[in-house]
């Protein structure tokens, strides 16, 4: 029998990691929030590039929303909150929810 002392680091079982749940964060389509106000959110907050920014604000525009990308929890909260704020101070009814993936 081997001895234990508060400095041991024996387990009796192998902890295993998880990868954090993901959350989609999805913009949705409205008949006032302009398209060039869509590509500046995807590209300022989501970090798109203009090319890709115009391709999901088509498909919002198209089908009714689209996916902006896809985080852990407190990440995607925190692009939520972004999107809500800034369509806010430009005075857009922008909605934008998030979902897990």
């Amino acid at each position: 029998m081997g001895l234990r002392n508060e400095y041991s680091t024996e387990t009796s079982h192998e902890e295993e990691l998880q990868e954090p749940e993901k959350y989609k964060v999805i913009l949705l389509n409205d008949d006032y929030t302009s398209m060039d106000f869509v590509v500046e959110i995807l590209v300022t907050i989501f970090h798109h590039s203009i090319e890709k920014a115009v391709n999901i604000m088509l498909k919002i525009h198209r089908e009714g929303e689209g996916v902006c990308g896809v985080y852990t929890y407190e990440i995607a909260e925190t692009k939520v909150e972004q999107v809500r704020k800034k369509a806010r101070e430009n005075e857009y009814p922008l909605r934008v929810r998030m979902e897990k993936a």
